[in-house]
């Protein structure tokens, strides 16, 4: 039985009105499977170039549309639960407002949904300019055992690929304002709360990348960020003592080093192996090890 879903999509000053239009029409006008509902949230003032294509491509919505309008920037964690609490529909697709869906993301990742999952991801081609030149291929771990051990050290989803029950959502407290971090936290939260996960192998997103994207993954207030998140999850009990410790040294470490070295261990370290495969996996009931594929 196939169930009605909601795409959620954030945009803020700092977005490109060209790549907002290319998200927009990937996501909303060629899919094969499209969906039900829209759900838009500015957080805060746009520039008013971005503000003309927001304004032609909302007007020219063929599917319910909801267009949410924050007088100031409060963040992405804050905006997207606000977008949360208007979508109309359990089901939510995440999609961020400079990438690329293939026509057949949500035909591939809503089964997997109404099948009993409540988080499903995907795979991603990173690409520079155009979606011609993929740098990366980043491929999930795909067995729900996996991505529950593999999300005590890194993400198990690749974020912009991801849709999910809002129900998932809320029962593990939403999103929180953490700077970069709020979509893994939020996951590993999930999964410490019973949510059912599932990843599939094939590339569903094209996820933009610039010259510099490595550059912004490191420095100090990441770093800031890596050691909150990681303060968190040994509260919430997602890691250990040991596991706490083995993050901050390797991912607080990670976020210092030069760029060129940074860019290395990410594909070496984080998206292709990652460590934690001899951690007890997150979630309820589960005690056992495994292997992240990613």
């Amino acid at each position: 039985m196939t169930e009605a879903f909601s795409v959620l999509l954030s945009v803020w000053a700092g977005d490109d009105p060209d790549f907002f239009r290319q998200a927009w029409t990937s996501t909303i006008v060629e899919q094969t499977r499209p969906p039900d509902e829209v759900v838009v949230v500015q957080d805060g003032p746009v520039e008013s170039e971005l503000a003309a294509v927001l304004t032609e491509l909302l007007s020219a919505c063929e599917v319910p549309l909801q267009h949410v309008v924050l007088e100031h920037n409060h963040g992405l964690g804050p905006a997207l639960d606000r977008g949360i609490a208007a979508c109309s529909h359990d089901i939510i697709a995440r999609m961020d407002a400079d990438d690329v869906s293939l026509p057949r993301r949500f035909e591939v990742q809503l089964p997997l949904i109404e099948a009993g999952a409540d988080i499903a991801g995907s795979a991603l081609l990173e690409f520079t300019d155009t979606i011609d030149d993929v740098v990366e291929v980043r491929i999930p771990p795909t067995d729900p055992h996996w991505i529950r051990s593999a999300a005590r050290f890194r993400d198990p989803f690749n974020h912009p690929t991801v849709v999910y029950r809002r129900q998932a959502v809320q029962r593990a407290g939403g999103y929180q304002d953490l700077p970069l971090m709020e979509d893994y936290l939020l996951f590993a939260r999930m999964l410490a709360t019973g949510a059912e996960p599932a990843n599939v192998a094939e590339p569903l997103v094209y996820y933009r990348v610039g010259a510099g994207a490595y550059a912004r993954r490191g420095g100090r207030e990441l770093l800031r960020s890596e050691l909150a998140l990681q303060r968190r999850f040994r509260e919430l009990g997602i890691t250990t003592r040991t596991q706490f410790v083995r993050n901050v040294a390797v991912r607080g470490g990670y976020r210092l080093v030069p760029t060129r070295l940074r860019r290395a261990a990410y594909r070496r370290l984080i998206a292709h192996r990652g460590f934690g495969h001899t951690d007890r996996a997150v979630g309820r009931g589960d005690t056992g090890s495994g292997t992240a594929s990613q």
